[in-house]
C-alpha cells in the first residue's frame, strides 16, 4: 500500500516496502518457532465462510492444539493470500487465540470478484459474525493487520458488527488521503500494486521484479506518454486502474469507504493505532485517529491508543533497528507481536493493560532514542518555532545547496522573490532517480541535484539540542505562469559532519490548494497563499551544531505522476501539452513566507 511520497517514500516504493507483502513476515524466531519445539497448534484449511450474497470467503484457521473451551478469535482479511501470514497465525494460536487467515473476495481461494477496497467492510462484518457463532469461539472477535489489512479493520468497524470487540490497525491506508495518491498526485506504483493483486493467485515475483517496473516507469517518463496509458504499457488492462483515474478528486468514491462523522460518534470499542515516522501510510493512519478524536465520544476516545515509532511501512509490524541508512536505539525494537497479544489479553480476556502503553499516545524521539508519552496528540508539543524564508538577492538566489536562502528568526523585510523554472519536458533526471533508489534516505543527492528546479533554505546552526515533535506547517506566497503544477516539500536535519536526515515532507497539486475535493486552477501570473499542512508527524532531537534544510521543488521523477502544467486532466496530459512553469516565491513585508516546526514538550 502506498501513501505519502517523500524522498524516503520514493525509496520505499522501489523496495516494495509499502506493501503488506511476504517480505513483511516475521522470522521464525519472532513467530515463536524452534526446531525443538512442537507446533502445538491445530490447523483447519479451506474453511468456507458464507457472505450475505451467497459468496464464500476462504479461511485457514489455526487453534491451540487440542483446544479446550471457547476462545476469542483474531483474524486478518487480506488480498495478499492467506499463506503469507501463517507465521503470525502460528504465534497467536500458540498464545491462546484462534487466529484465522481470510482471503478477501476474489483473491486466493475465496469466491467472487476482487475489486480493491469495495467489499471489505460488508464482508468483514459477515466474517466477524460467522466466527462469533462457531463452537470454538467465545463470542469475542478482533482483527490484525496493516496497510490494506489496516484499512480492512476500519472498513469493517464502519459496519458495526456486534461481536467485533477491538481493532488494531497498523499503517492503515485511507482512500483519498494517502492512496492511490497524496493530495491528488498519483504514482506509477499504483499500477504495480494492481498487478500484484490481479487475478486470484499471488504475483509476488512479477511485483518484485524492479528491472521490469523501472523500465516501464522510465518508458512512460522519457516518451512523455499520458499517465492513463500505463496499464497498456505494462500489459495489464484488466485492473481497476482506469476507474481510479476517473476520480482524481477526493470524492464520495474514495471517502465513502471510511467512517463518517456519525460513524465515529458511534464507535465505542478499544482501538490501538500503530504507525511510524517513515510509514508511507502514516497520513491515513493519522486521519482515522484524528477524526475519531474530533467526532468520538469522550468514553470512546479514552479507549483509543496511538503508537508512533521510528519505523517505515513494514516496520509497523516488524520493526528493524536499521533501515534506509539510519540506525536507531535498542528501544526502537518493540516486540509488536507481544504488544498485540497483551492488547488482546486486555481487551478480550480482561487481562492487564500492556505495560508499554503508559499513556494514550506513545511516540519515539529519534536522536534521543527513547519513548515518550502524552495524553493526547496535541500534548506531544509545547508550541512552535517559526523560521522565516529569506534571501538577500532574490531572483537566482536560493536555487541550490551552495547558494541557498535562509531560515531566519524574524522577517528580513522587503526583498525580491526567489524564482525557479520547472520544465516538465526535461527528462534528464530519469537516470538520476533510478540511481537515487540505491541511496539511503539520509542521502543529500536529491537536494544536491535540484539544478535550478527548486529552492533551498538553511537555518543557522543550533547552539543547543532541540526536540521537534509533531507536524510542521509551511506558509508561502507563490506565483506561477501556468494553471497548475505540483510541489514537493522536504525538511532535513543537516548534521555537523555534513550528513543529512530526512525529517518530514509534504506534497500538493496546486489545484487542490484549498480542498482536495474541489479543484481550482490557478490564474497564471496571480500570487496565491499556500498552506502546506500535510506534513507527516515526526519526533527528533536535532543535535547542537546541526541546521535545518528546507527544499521546495516540483517533482519530476519516473516514480511520480508527471504534471505537464496544462491545467487539464493530468492523467491525460502528454509531452505535447507541456508548459514550462516560471515560479516565484515571495517573502517580503506584506507576504511573509515561513516554516513552523513543533517544539517537543
Amino acid at each position: 500500500m502506498i501513501g505519502l511520497l517523500r524522498l524516503n517514500g520514493i525509496f520505499d516504493v522501489c523496495q516494495g516496502a509499502l506493501v503488506n507483502s511476504p517480505d513483511d513476515k516475521p522470522s521464525a524466531k519472532e513467530a515463536g518457532f524452534s526446531a525443538e519445539k512442537p507446533a502445538d497448534i491445530d490447523l483447519e484449511w479451506g474453511v468456507k465462510i458464507p457472505m450475505r450474497d451467497g459468496v464464500c470467503l476462504d479461511a485457514t484457521i489455526c487453534r491451540p492444539h487440542a483446544q479446550k473451551g471457547r476462545l476469542p478469535v483474531v483474524f486478518t482479511l487480506t488480498p495478499y493470500i492467506a499463506d503469507s501470514y501463517f507465521d503470525r497465525a502460528q504465534y497467536f494460536a500458540r498464545n491462546g487465540y484462534v487466529f484465522a487467515l481470510v482471503d478477501v473476495r476474489g483473491r486466493g481461494n475465496s469466491g467472487g470478484v476482487f475489486e480493491p477496497f469495495v467489499n471489505e467492510g460488508r464482508d468483514g462484518h459477515d466474517v466477524v459474525e460467522w466466527f462469533s457463532m462457531q463452537a470454538w469461539c467465545n463470542g469475542s472477535v478482533s482483527m490484525w493487520g496493516g496497510s490494506y489489512g489496516g484499512f480492512d479493520q476500519w472498513s469493517t468497524l464502519k459496519e458495526f458488527p456486534p461481536h467485533l470487540k477491538s481493532i488494531v490497525p497498523a499503517a492503515a491506508a485511507h482512500l483519498g488521503v494517502d492512496f492511490p495518491g497524496y493530495h491528488g498526485i498519483l504514482t506509477p506504483y499504483d499500477m504495480q500494486w494492481l498487478t500484484f493483486t490481479s487475478g486470484v493467485t499471488g504475483n509476488a515475483s512479477l511485483f518484485g521484479n524492479m528491472d521490469f517496473w523501472i523500465s516501464k516507469y522510465t518508458e512512460l517518463y522519457t516518451k512523455k506518454l499520458p499517465f492513463r496509458e500505463l496499464d497498456s504499457l505494462v500489459g495489464n488492462t484488466k485492473s481497476i486502474f482506469q476507474k481510479w483515474l476517473a476520480h482524481p478528486a477526493a470524492d464520495e468514491y474514495w471517502s465513502g469507504t471510511a467512517p463518517d462523522a456519525e460513524d465515529y460518534a458511534k464507535i465505542d470499542i478499544p482501538i490501538l493505532t500503530i504507525t511510524g515516522h517513515y510509514d508511507g501510510d502514516q497520513p491515513g493512519a493519522m486521519t482515522y485517529y484524528k477524526r475519531h478524536m474530533q467526532f468520538g465520544s469522550e468514553t470512546a476516545k479514552s479507549k483509543h491508543y496511538l503508537v508512533i515509532g521510528p519505523w517505515d511501512h513494514a516496520g509497523t509490524r516488524t520493526p528493524k533497528k536499521e533501515f534506509g541508512g539510519m540506525t536507531f536505539g535498542d528501544a526502537s525494537l518493540v516486540d509488536l507481536n507481544k504488544l498485540h497479544k497483551e492488547w488482546y489479553d486486555w481487551t478480550l480476556k480482561n487481562g492487564k493493560k500492556p505495560e508499554f502503553l503508559k499513556d494514550r499516545v506513545s511516540y519515539y524521539v529519534a536522536g534521543e532514542e527513547k519513548w515518550k508519552y502524552a495524553s493526547n496528540l496535541g500534548a506531544t508539543s509545547k508550541g512552535e518555532r517559526t523560521f522565516y524564508l529569506a534571501s538577500e538577492g532574490g531572483g537566482e538566489s536560493a536555487r541550490s545547496v551552495f547558494r541557498s536562502g535562509a531560515l531566519t528568526d524574524a522577517p528580513l523585510g522587503d526583498c525580491e522573490p526567489d524564482t525557479y523554472v520547472y520544465d516538465p519536458l526535461n527528462t534528464s533526471s530519469a537516470s538520476f532517480y533510478q540511481k537515487e533508489i540505491q541511496n539511503s534516505i539520509t542521502d543529500q543527492t536529491l537536494a544536491m541535484g535540484i539544478n535550478g528546479n527548486g529552492l533551498v533554505y538553511h537555518s543557522e546552526r543550533f547552539d543547543e539540542d532541540v526536540e521537534f515533535t509533531g507536524e510542521a506547517k509551511l506558509v508561502t506566497w507563490i506565483q506561477a505562469d501556468v494553471p497548475d503544477l505540483d510541489f514537493l516539500i522536504e525538511i532535513y536535519e543537516i548534521r555537523a559532519n555534513g550528513t543529512s536526515i530526512s525529517l518530514t515532507s509534504d506534497m500538493m497539486r496546486a489545484r487542490y490548494r484549498e480542498s482536495q475535493a474541489s479543484p481550482k486552477l490557478l490564474t497564471p501570473g496571480e500570487t496565491y497563499r499556500y498552506e502546506f499542512k500535510g506534513f507527516t508527524f515526526f519526533s527528533r532531537r536535532v543535535s547542537r551544531g546541526s541546521r535545518l534544510r528546507l527544499v521546495i521543488t516540483c517533482p519530476n521523477s519516473i516514480y511520480i505522476q508527471k504534471n505537464y502544467c496544462s491545467g487539464g486532466d493530468v492523467s491525460a496530459e502528454c509531452g505535447n501539452d507541456a508548459r514550462t512553469a516560471n515560479v516565484a516565491l515571495y517573502h517580503d513585508r506584506e507576504r511573509a513566507s515561513y516554516l513552523e516546526l513543533p517544539l517537543g514538550s
